[in-house]
């Protein structure tokens, strides 16, 4: 009996150490998704370096409520998997959000990013965002912007000075 106990907390661990190291975790109910669609959602996380599981939500409640996110318990009802990201904060928002679009089976339920907890609409409004290439790029275009206008401007100053001494 012990020994089980023990696989439980070992469990329990496990999942308190992902909370705490992953900078972006959500929660998903997969009801409804046959397994083919399973493990295509599987495979687009997998490639992005997610880690996508399915926990017993009593486990998963230990751990939540050892890592000060008790608020994500509320979410956890009914068959639940959980997406881990270690490295990319919009990666795991943006893959899921994408397939609930193409399925309506997946249901966004709740959200942990960098350590607070996010609401569907704050995981959807994340998923939503350019990626980082995209707000790199605008970023950019807004620093040229004076420069460019600048150099417009000099060349029409001696365009014009060069006119008047024709």
């Amino acid at each position: 009996m012990s020994s089980a106990i023990d696989q439980k907390k070992l469990i329990v661990d496990d999942i308190a150490g992902k909370f705490q190291a992953s900078k972006s975790t959500i929660v998903v109910d997969y009801r409804g998704l046959t397994v083919a669609e399973v493990t295509e959602l599987r495979k687009q996380l997998r490639e992005a370096g997610i880690e996508f599981k399915v926990y017993k939500n009593s486990l998963t409640r230990r751990a939540a409520e050892s890592v000060e996110l008790a608020g994500l318990n509320e979410s956890l009802t009914g068959p639940n998997a959980i997406a881990f990201s270690n490295e990319d904060v919009v990666a795991p928002a943006k893959i899921l959000n994408d397939f609930a679009k193409k399925h309506d089976a997946l249901e966004i339920k709740a959200g942990v990013i960098e350590g607070n907890l996010a609401t569907v609409e704050e995981v959807k409004a994340l998923a939503e965002l350019p990626s980082r290439e995209g707000l790199l790029s605008m970023l950019l275009s807004v620093l040229q912007a004076p420069i460019r206008n600048l150099a417009l401007a000099a060349k029409a100053v001696a365009e014009q000075k060069e006119e008047q001494g024709a």
